[in-house]
């Protein structure tokens, strides 16, 4: 880093406070448990309830329906609804969701290479 973006941050972190407060409210969002991996199912596009369940093995409908009103509330997800006949709900990320992708690509790779069982099969 070179030193004028070290005086930068440190002009940052006096004129707003610690530069970690973004990070805190990053996983405020991103760290209850099922998000990351309900918002990875959806980078491929839009996906009705059923589908998003049957790509997260272990997650029960109630912690589901949770976390996909959580993430449309918070402006990460999209719920529309087709009045059908029948009835069809599909979700899919908004641009702000969308713009975490590459993020949760990283940390995936990362996971990969750095935590225990990357050499599993799932």
């Amino acid at each position: 880093m070179t030193e004028s973006s070290l005086s930068h941050i440190t002009a940052v972190e006096e004129d707003c406070g610690r530069t970690d407060t973004s990070l805190a409210r990053a996983f405020a969002v991103l760290g209850k448990r099922w998000t990351g991996l309900v918002l990875g199912s959806l980078r491929s596009g839009p996906a009705g309830f059923r589908e998003i369940s049957r790509a997260i093995d272990g997650v029960s409908d109630s912690v589901l329906s949770d976390r996909l009103s959580y993430l449309c509330e918070v402006g990460l997800v999209s719920r529309h609804v087709d009045e059908g006949p029948p009835i069809a709900v599909a979700y899919e990320l908004t641009p702000s969701g969308q713009a975490l992708v590459p993020a949760l690509i990283e940390i995936s790779r990362w996971a990969e290479k750095h935590l225990p069982g990357a050499d599993s099969p799932c």
